[in-house]
């Protein structure tokens, strides 16, 4: 195993570990402790949707993880991580969408709560998840070139 690739297996268990967390015991202390009980018509839909979040975070996470052990086995040119790619990019666009959806719960009680900023930092994770998929896309097409180009200099060898 190299170097490079533990440090980034650690690093995705280090991502993926919090979010684990923050799901079994922050969400739901969350939903059963409400700060203000008006927010209860619009926190418990934000709640739904962070919970339905992480599903395809962790399916993209895994699918990181699996890239990394390609690159390992030096597989890293092959089409299991073309398709790795794809489906992190599927993930992040799912995610992208579900915190669309999610955002006329922030501004609401952005608006309950008299905090504009609130607006502004629900977009966060839509940007995020898209810049991610912007660049597994990216990354996916480069890669299915060189995969291309290194099948036809093996034809002509």
């Amino acid at each position: 195993m190299n170097r490079e690739t533990l440090f980034l297996k650690i690093a995705v268990f280090l991502i993926g570990a919090p979010v684990l967390v923050l799901g079994l015991l922050g969400i739901p202390w969350l939903a059963t402790n409400p700060v203000n009980p008006i927010y209860a018509h619009v926190l418990y839909p934000i709640i739904a949707i962070l919970y339905v979040s992480t599903v395809p975070f962790f399916v993209a996470l895994y699918q990181s993880f699996r890239l990394l052990s390609y690159i390992d086995k030096n597989e890293a040119f092959s089409d299991s991580s073309v398709k790795a790619l794809k489906r992190i990019k599927f993930c992040a666009i799912i995610i992208g969408v579900l915190y669309v959806a999610w955002l006329p719960f922030i501004i609401g009680v952005a608006e309950l709560d008299d905090a504009p900023g609130l607006a502004i930092i629900g977009m966060v994770p839509i940007f995020a998840s898209m810049v991610i998929a912007v660049f597994a896309a990216v990354l996916e097409k480069l890669l299915a070139k060189a995969i291309d180009m290194k099948s036809e200099n093996e034809l002509t060898i």
